[in-house]
């Protein structure tokens, strides 16, 4: 049986210590995850990644928006974004995230990886606007990637697949302990979006 194939009775903490990843399988039909699919390619407002380093503007072929219940910024990579007002999609995609990893959240960072090539490096979210401790649950859409993780000292690393309605939640102490990472790949040729629902306590 594959332990990553459908939703699951009880959620797989997949890290062995000095965290918590829940991995709680897909948590809609394939039809769905498709229906959702095209239309957050189609309405949301994508923006090429920024970010600022050395001193000098980077874009990235990743694209990203920031969706939010007020209109919050939020800074990371010494970039600071302002939030749109959720879209009724986004809405019910929280309310289902929010039902199925027992934890509210008020914003949304989403990610569209135009093919295999598009990733991201290695890195924690431990930005000072984001909820101490909270948890971030991260919902897919379209090709399946591997995800990883790397312990900071042990340099031990945790991979597995994300199928296209699944979810992962994210909490505890794991940003303070562990990397995470979408490794690029040529073997992918379709497009992925990740939505990354978060708790933002400045205003």
């Amino acid at each position: 049986m594959d332990l990553f194939s459908s939703l699951l009775e009880q959620p797989i903490n997949i890290l062995p210590y000095d965290g918590e990843v829940s991995y709680l399988g897909e948590i809609m039909s394939l039809d769905d995850s498709d229906y959702y699919f095209n239309r957050l390619l189609s309405n949301i407002d994508w923006r090429c990644d920024q970010a600022m380093i050395f001193g000098k503007l980077i874009e990235t072929k990743r694209k990203v928006a920031w969706y939010a219940a007020q209109c919050f910024s939020y800074t990371y990579s010494n970039i600071t974004k302002t939030a749109l007002p959720f879209s009724p999609e986004l809405l019910s995609l929280k309310a289902l995230v929010e039902q199925h990893s027992g934890e509210t959240y008020n914003s949304c960072l989403l990610n569209l990886y135009h093919s295999g090539e598009e990733g991201m490096a290695w890195h924690s979210d431990g930005e000072a606007d984001l909820k101490k401790l909270g948890a971030i649950a991260s919902l897919s859409f379209g090709a399946e990637r591997k995800f990883a993780f790397k312990h900071k000292k042990s340099k031990e690393v945790i991979t597995l697949p994300l199928k296209p309605g699944s979810l992962l939640v994210m909490k505890g102490v794991t940003q303070q302990h562990w990397l995470h990472r979408l490794p690029p790949t040529k073997l992918v040729n379709d497009a992925r979006i990740n939505l990354t629902f978060r708790t933002i306590v400045n205003s």
